[in-house]
């Protein structure tokens, strides 16, 4: 695996510089997660630096969540042991950015959503347990009362058990952040009339299909309640821009 980071110039501050040669090491997989990196007296005389220079270096590495720092006797430095949330979070921290500088446009977004969530809907009708039907269940809702951000953690909690039964945890790390970043976006907006009742309708089709575990039924279903989302959204993001 290689590092998609530039490497720092040679006018670069010597912590940098550092911190990049490690992080490429453990993107490499030469410091696995979980593996104790060497002390800060082993790093120094290693990279011919000062240990003032090393700490900047783990500084710099911890906060791009890359080791975690353990005090005491036994402690060290440590190379972070990832997981779907963690990794899920700081792609929506990314994603969020990009929105909010009109990097990618909403209809952008849901283009992504489209090739990524119609095959999990395929495939969580073919994988799902019978707690994931019990999870679908519960995220039904009445379109009568919908409106504002809890019916969209509603909306959001079904697609993220349909991402949970597709059995796939990079699907969830990449698909989660859009609809979150998009629930944010428009959570406290009024949707278009009749958006909610479609929305229900919609869930009861995709919910229906995986039921039957008809794969092909629940892409069909997904693709089409994509579609009313994207023209919603498209049109609420209109209004927010006049």
């Amino acid at each position: 695996m290689t590092d998609a980071r530039p490497e720092p110039s040679a006018a670069a501050p010597a912590y940098a510089v550092l911190a990049a040669r490690l992080r490429a090491r453990i993107l490499s997989g030469a410091l696995p997660p979980g593996a104790r990196l060497p002390s800060e007296q082993e790093l120094s005389t290693t990279f011919g630096v000062g240990r003032s220079t090393v700490r900047e270096a783990l500084r710099a590495l911890s906060s791009q969540d890359l080791i975690q720092t353990v005090r005491g006797v036994t402690g060290g430095s440590f190379v972070a042991v990832p997981s779907v949330g963690h990794v899920s979070a700081n792609l929506e921290t990314g994603v969020t950015l990009l929105a909010a500088a009109d990097a990618v446009t909403v209809a952008q977004l849901m283009t992504a959503r489209h090739v990524l969530e119609v095959p999990v809907a395929g495939a969580a009708a073919r994988l799902r347990t019978a707690k994931h039907l019990e999870r679908l269940r519960a995220a039904q809702f009445d379109p009568a009362g919908a409106e504002g951000p809890e019916t969209y953690a509603a909306n959001q909690a079904f697609h993220l058990v349909l991402l949970s039964a597709a059995d796939n945890p990079l699907l969830e790390v990449v698909t989660a952040p859009l609809f979150r970043v998009l629930s944010h976006r428009f959570g406290r907006d009024r949707a278009p009339d009749g958006f909610w009742i479609q929305v229900a309708a919609d869930h009861a089709e995709l919910l229906s299909t995986v039921e039957r575990g008809d794969g092909p039924g629940a892409e069909d279903a997904m693709r089409r309640h994509l579609d009313h989302l994207t023209a919603a959204y498209v049109q609420m993001d209109r209004l927010r821009t006049v």
